[in-house]
């Protein structure tokens, strides 16, 4: 892609899909950063793909060339909006804190990828790119969805949140009276775009008329 067409997006966001029950709020949140006209970033682990294959019918394919295809297609995204990286891939300007900056959001986010992140494992691209994140003192939202949590996750979340990540349950609140699990996503994914600082209208800010 060329400058002048990266031009016509909003600054990048990097999207990582790992291996917790909720595949459907990052595929939602996907869609709604392509809408919103920013590029996106897109990292999906070996487990996310096995989740999204029993929550969703989506069927997403591993290579990241056929990937962007897939979830541009899916999303309606413009040439050279999304973006995929392997797991391996050294050499996305994720990986390094010299790369493009850009906001990071690990969602859904499994507890090993929460630990992994908290103790600087960096064992693939995910978890690198968000040491990065880290390091070089960028937005860095983590969205789990455990329950119950142990001591360690509450200890990884609590050293995660004081290196300056946020911290996003996946638990869907209800004043906005849902009425679809579509309506419990967007709650969700509305919350991260809110700290993305990304408009929207999935739903009315509190104290918002709707």
């Amino acid at each position: 892609m060329t400058e002048a067409s990266r031009a016509d997006f909003a600054p990048p966001v990097t999207v990582a899909l790992t291996g917790a029950s909720g595949a459907q709020y990052g595929l939602r949140l996907i869609d709604c950063l392509v809408a919103a006209n920013h590029e996106v970033w897109v990292m999906i682990s070996k487990a996310a793909h096995l989740v999204i294959d029993t929550e969703t019918d989506c069927r997403l394919p591993a290579q990241p060339q056929r990937l962007t295809e897939a979830l541009s297609e899916r999303s309606g995204a413009r040439a050279g909006q999304i973006r995929c990286f392997a797991r391996a891939d050294w050499m996305a300007p994720v990986a390094s804190g010299s790369g493009a900056p850009s906001s990071m959001v690990i969602c859904p986010c499994s507890t090993g990828t929460l630990s992994a992140v908290a103790t600087g494992a960096s064992n693939n691209l995910i978890e690198r790119a968000a040491d990065v994140a880290l390091k070089e003192r960028r937005q860095l939202i983590l969205v789990p969805r455990e329950a119950p949590l142990s001591a360690i996750h509450l200890e990884h979340m609590l050293a995660l949140t004081r290196m300056g990540a946020v911290i996003l349950p996946a638990a869907p609140g209800f004043y906005h009276r849902p009425a679809s699990v579509d309506d419990m996503i967007d709650f969700i994914v509305a919350r991260i775009l809110n700290q993305l600082g990304v408009e929207h209208a999935l739903l009315p800010r509190w104290g918002e008329r709707e």
